[in-house]
């Protein structure tokens, strides 16, 4: 098998090329592309691979948050596109956010404690 590359290679060299400029932007272009390649290979050899499980996890959750906001607009724009659906949550909004108001904010008692609730929120997640 060494016999055969040996002839190979004398063959290969004692044949003239008729367009060495092509050979040498080949060999140039396959030197780089070689050089390259070995440091992506040192890069990837100094990876910590044992971590690559936490993010995995950290992609796969946000490929589920994209999936799930495309799927809530489309709902959304579904929704739309019905005449009286939108105008009724609109009211249904603004519902809401009055009786949320008239529970949490009518006397100074209250404004009091629901600012000290949001204080102790910050405090706890913001530090």
């Amino acid at each position: 098998m060494s016999d055969v590359s040996t002839e190979a290679n004398q063959v290969s060299n004692s044949v003239p090329s008729p367009d060495t400029g092509s050979q040498g932007s080949e060999s140039s272009l396959s030197d780089r592309y070689g050089e390259v390649m070995g440091k992506v290979n040192e890069a990837l050899n100094q990876v910590d691979w044992s971590q690559m499980g936490r993010y995995g996890k950290a992609l796969g959750i946000i490929a589920l948050v994209i999936i799930a906001q495309v799927i809530i607009k489309g709902v959304l724009d579904t929704i739309n596109l019905l005449p009286v659906i939108p105008g009724l949550l609109e009211l249904l909004g603004v519902v809401v956010v009055g009786q949320w108001s008239w529970q949490n904010l009518i006397t100074s008692e209250k404004r009091n404690a629901l600012f000290e609730r949001v204080q102790t929120l910050r405090k706890e997640y913001l530090g």
